[in-house]
């Protein structure tokens, strides 16, 4: 930022999430800083995270980090949100919530996630916004400690870890539920495993250690991070791997666990750049359909809609240019903004575009892409009714019935959804049970089966009757 400023002091009153109290200035000093702003449901944000675990590793005698969450969704403004934020990826560094953006605008900051350095006396010294610069950062980092060696005021003491965890629980942020007649498939997601379930919820089998990693295996003896979006195809179980950025097949016959695509690292690459889908860095897969031997991944990192051809071993771009947005068109001509859901009805891909609170719909046969419902990403809120005036709040979860009704996981609001695809009219479900963040939805039956995820939960809706049941997984 170029001149260094007076000392930093963080504002009176922060709600600090996971600890009792702001870090003292006084003991940020001979210490570098990391100050990073985020808003969870920035996918931009969430890939910078990675980045910052890697720097608390390395620097852990002399490094502070510490993050700022500037929500943009109403639902984002309770402290109590943001925790649960905080646990599910894993956070042991001190975060507080400013909805006020007191601090952001204190500093100056201009958008999500931006990182702000401080030396060792506490001054700000550097900002770098977007995802991204890790390798910048990490230099910063280094010559800023060398310069607090030279100058004989370095503090080599580690960070000190804080946590306010959620209670232990069989499950740990469900994001997805996949209902078969016989099983229930799990993507639990803090847990880095999906498991199979039978149908009132007892543990028959887990896919993935239970740890972040990245290795194919059977069954327990492989690596997922952060699974989220679930498909069959055959006799496979397909698995968005979004923490590693790639996409996996559970051949449910064997219990095999390998990659199909992505290299496990995160990247923008263009597909048809590549001879082969494991060659391919991607960005954030977090749904999957599964439709006559192609597989349709939600990219959320990219803004794109990707089509996997199962039987060529090809990968390409369905839809989308890259841009964040909300316009119609043909194939590359269309834009999206962080799409998180896909289902195949009839002849088109239904999406849930989450940032724009809107439901699109890409037509197979020539890739055109309209919208059904929703204004774009600062049109949100809660209202049903005729197609003009809905609003949803970050839609993560979809589920399609043939006869045209898609059923929303409209997850920030807390609340089920249905839509009539023909008319464009939305109802909210009259329901007496309490959702938090619902996520995955998916029709069996004769019910909805939800991922009630920040409740860490699965909830059967019977739609006859509209009964709610929590299905007791493991317990």
């Amino acid at each position: 930022m170029g001149t260094a400023v007076d000392a930093f002091e963080f504002p009176p009153g922060l709600e600090w999430v996971n600890t009792s109290q702001a870090p003292a200035s006084a003991a940020l000093r001979g210490r570098v800083t990391l100050i990073y702003f985020w808003t969870f449901d920035c996918v931009n944000c969430i890939n910078l995270l990675a980045d910052l675990a890697w720097l608390e590793n390395r620097y852990h005698d002399g490094l502070s980090v510490i993050g700022i969450h500037t929500p943009k969704y109403t639902s984002q403004r309770t402290g109590s949100a943001v925790l649960k934020a905080v646990n599910r990826y894993h956070l042991r560094h001190p975060v507080a919530n400013d909805p006020g953006y007191v601090l952001w605008q204190q500093i100056g900051v201009q958008a999500w996630p931006t990182v702000v350095l401080l030396d060792a006396d506490g001054r700000i010294v550097d900002l770098f916004t977007g995802e991204g610069h890790r390798a910048e950062i990490d230099k910063r980092i280094s010559a800023l400690l060398e310069e607090a060696i030279n100058r004989d005021v370095r503090v080599y003491e580690s960070w000190p870890a804080v946590v306010r965890p959620e209670p232990r629980g069989a499950l740990s942020f469900p994001s997805r539920v996949l209902a078969t007649d016989q099983y229930l498939y799990i993507a639990d997601t803090a847990h880095h495993r999906v498991i199979e379930t039978t149908l009132d919820g007892r543990i028959l089998r887990q896919f993935g250690s239970g740890t972040a990693g990245y290795w194919d295996g059977r069954l327990i003896d492989c690596g997922l991070s952060s699974p989220q979006g679930l498909a069959l195809g055959k006799d496979s179980l397909f698995v968005a791997d979004t923490g590693n950025h790639a996409i996996r097949r559970i051949r449910l016959l064997s219990g095999e666990v390998e990659t199909i695509a992505g290299t496990g690292k995160a990247g923008r690459d263009r597909p048809q750049d590549h001879p082969a889908p494991t060659t391919v860095n991607m960005c954030a897969p977090v749904d999957l359909a599964c439709h006559a031997d192609h597989l349709y991944i939600a990219m959320a990192g990219q803004n794109q809609i990707w089509d996997l051809d199962l039987a060529k071993g090809h990968i390409d771009v369905l839809a989308g240019s890259g841009k964040l947005g909300i316009d119609n068109g043909a194939g590359a001509y269309a834009t999206f903004a962080q799409p998180c859901a896909v289902a195949v009805l009839g002849h088109a891909l239904i999406v849930a575009d989450a940032q724009a609170g809107a439901i699109r719909a890409v037509r197979l046969v020539d890739r055109q892409v309209t919208t059904i419902i929703g204004s774009g990403p600062w049109e949100f809120g809660d209202t049903t009714g005729k197609r003009e005036v809905v609003r949803l709040q970050h839609p993560l979860g979809i589920a399609l019935d043939p006869r045209g009704l898609v059923f929303i996981a409209d997850s920030y609001n807390g609340k089920l959804k249905a839509l009539n695809v023909k008319t464009g009219e939305v109802r909210a479900f009259n329901l007496s049970y309490r959702f938090n963040q619902p996520e995955g939805v998916s029709l069996g039956q004769g019910a909805l089966w939800v991922a009630n995820t920040n409740a860490h939960e699965v909830v059967r809706v019977d739609l006859t009757d509209g009964s709610c049941k929590r299905i007791p997984v493991g317990e």
